[in-house]
């Protein structure tokens, strides 16, 4: 399995805008994804909710971090 990793340091109001946005625009593309391929299915709500909640809290000006990982299998499961 590979592994890529992002780390978005906010340490201040134009980083923390930067994240806002990102997250703003995943979210946004996981929705219309799932509304076309997965609607209604619970992998899909609980997917979104997830995401949900780390957009509500990219929200409120904080410092912090943002990890970004992504797993990649080697596998095709979409044969």
């Amino acid at each position: 399995m590979e592994t890529y990793e992002a780390t978005f340091e906010i340490a201040s109001k134009s980083d923390a805008r930067a994240v806002e946005r990102l997250m703003n625009k995943v979210y946004d593309s996981l929705r219309e994804e799932s509304r076309s391929v997965h609607e209604g299915t619970m992998d899909s709500t609980a997917m979104l909710a997830e995401f949900e909640a780390i957009r509500d809290a990219t929200r409120r000006w904080a410092p912090g971090r943002l990890t970004v990982v992504f797993e990649r299998q080697d596998e095709d499961v979409y044969k």
